[in-house]
């Protein structure tokens, strides 16, 4: 069909016209790997990387600068599960910056991003003008939105890689290099640490799948982008507060962030795994619920752009 022959204005898309239609899986992979491939190629998602691998350097070069490359690094007890405790490892092994840039970034800077992300892929579309066509092609609402929410957890993972990456190159490029002491107090291997952060990076990417489907359903709601990024980040912001007080700590554990800081306990010895558990099933949980409400908001929605 040429671009022609598809009206740009006009009533609004029958459902009945984007009903079930024969399964193909080769063209379900088609529309997955073209909605990857949109979301990583544009010039936002680009900008959003770079801010991203920005903060491990800003760090690393701020550890430099105060210690001077050198002097004792406390932390790393029993108690030390959190930013400020990794970052105190920094001087002895650069390898500990992936882990403090990865707590510095998970707060808010990729969850902002992965909420521009999320909140701009329905409502983007329906801004442009491009949705209606989009659904024509035909890709049929469910599958569209299944790869709508599988190209954000793509992004989810390549920004959390990114910021990882960028924390070990320059890691290795402002500190020495070695031996890993968790916070338990025992030393395990520059290889086993390679392989902790890496396992660290996949529990940041999924921590994040919760609050990416939170913002795929506020992308449903609404035809208008930068509304929907703005009432996604603005929920983030709000559950963050939410989160940080004391009189509603009754609510917390079932706030997406309450449970996002449990990747320290990949670097336990052995690795924890309750905190990890419950982080899992609490994304599993709000994954569910949203994922099933913007499923129901679009597959009722009248597309009209």
């Amino acid at each position: 069909m040429s671009q022609a022959d598809v009206p740009r204005t006009g009533p609004a898309l029958p459902r009945e016209s984007v009903g079930p239609r024969p399964r193909n899986p080769f063209r379900t992979l088609g529309i997955l790997r073209s909605e990857i491939t949109t979301t990583l190629r544009r010039h936002r998602t680009y900008a959003l990387l770079a801010v991203l691998a920005a903060v491990p350097v800003l760090i690393g070069i701020a550890v430099r600068i105060e210690t001077g490359g050198g002097g004792p690094g406390g932390g790393g007890g029993a108690d030390g599960g959190g930013g400020p405790a990794f970052l105190t490892q920094v001087t002895n092994n650069g390898l500990f910056l992936v882990f403090a840039a990865l707590a510095a970034t998970l707060p808010v800077f990729l969850p902002m991003a992965v909420g521009v992300v999320a909140g701009d892929a329905i409502a983007g579309e329906a801004s442009t003008g491009t949705l209606r066509y989009l659904l024509v092609a035909p890709a049929g609402r469910t599958r569209l939105l299944l790869a709508k929410y599988a190209s954000v957890l793509t992004f989810c993972l390549v920004a959390t890689v990114v910021v990882a990456l960028s924390a070990l190159a320059v890691g290795a490029l402002l500190f020495p290099v070695g031996e890993v002491t968790t916070i338990s107090g025992t030393r395990i291997s520059f290889g086993e640490g390679l392989v902790r952060a890496a396992l660290t990076a996949a529990v940041v990417a999924v921590s994040l799948a919760g609050f990416a489907a939170l913002g795929l359903f506020v992308s449903t709601l609404t035809n208008s982008g930068i509304g929907a990024m703005a009432a996604t980040v603005g929920l983030l912001i709000t559950v963050q507060i939410l989160g940080s007080i004391p009189q509603l700590s009754a609510v917390h554990p079932y706030l997406f962030p309450h449970y996002w800081t449990s990747f320290a306990d990949v670097l336990r010895e052995p690795v924890h795994w309750d905190g990890l558990v419950r982080n899992f099933q609490l994304q599993g949980a709000y994954a569910a619920v949203f994922a099933s409400a913007a499923w129901a908001r679009f597959t009722t929605k009248d597309i009209t752009a």
